[in-house]
């Protein structure tokens, strides 16, 4: 795997920085631009108060990194598998991400107040991650570190970072954060940019992510009967 990093590193088309500048895709106008629709989305689903699952009852896999159901993940898309019924339910915020080339995952990823994600990293290079603000508190300690960089996230603006660098998030504040949250296919040159593509559909096939699907499925018949 480290030899695939580096020529996959090698290869990719705004090199190989922690944070990238988000007006190199330029998607992220766009998706900037649908913040308001989004967002109302996003508020009528908090006001709902529909239970939302924790991460690793999705991923059993991320028990690594949280165990407390605090940190909640509502999904759209996870390695181009779509979760149906919330595609339906945010209609606007789905509309939006069709502007995103090479989409492979997305959900509003959702902070509760005091809690943080441990360092880690991502298993694969061959995709980049976005975040948009969404709901971010005023006040307190609200960042994600990428290397040896932080950043604060802003409602309405845009991250761009490459999660193969370890990196930790934090809301140390009193009120939940909220992102929406992306991955998409890196940028590469021909011919390795062709590979990725297929590295990427394998994977959606695969047990890992067949597995989280069927974990959601079974997690939304227990809590919305």
């Amino acid at each position: 795997m480290p030899k695939v990093e580096r020529l996959i590193a090698k290869s990719s088309v705004h090199g190989d920085p922690a944070f990238y500048d988000p007006t190199l895709f330029e998607w992220t106008a766009k998706l900037e631009s649908a913040h308001p629709a989004i967002r109302a989305e996003l508020d009528a689903l908090l006001l709902s108060r529909q239970p939302i699952p924790g991460f690793e009852e999705i991923s059993h896999d991320q028990t690594k990194l949280t165990d407390d159901k605090r940190w909640q993940t509502y999904f759209l898309l996870g390695y181009g598998v779509p979760f149906e019924d919330n595609i339906t339910a945010c209609p606007q915020t789905w509309a939006a991400l069709q502007y995103v080339p090479g989409l492979v995952t997305a959900f509003f990823s959702i902070l509760a107040p005091g809690k943080s994600i441990p360092l880690h990293r991502g298993p694969y290079k061959g995709v980049l991650r976005y975040h948009l603000g969404m709901k971010v508190p005023p006040r307190g300690d609200i960042d994600i570190t990428v290397g040896n960089e932080t950043r604060g996230w802003e409602d309405g603006k845009s991250l761009v970072f490459d999660d193969t660098y370890l990196h930790k998030a934090r809301n140390l504040s009193g009120e939940e954060r909220v992102v929406l949250f992306v991955d998409f296919e890196r940028p590469l040159r021909a011919p390795l940019s062709w590979i990725n593509r297929g590295v990427l559909k394998l994977i959606a096939r695969s047990g890992f992510v067949q597995e989280a699907k069927s974990n959601y499925e079974e997690w939304r018949r227990a809590n919305t009967a």
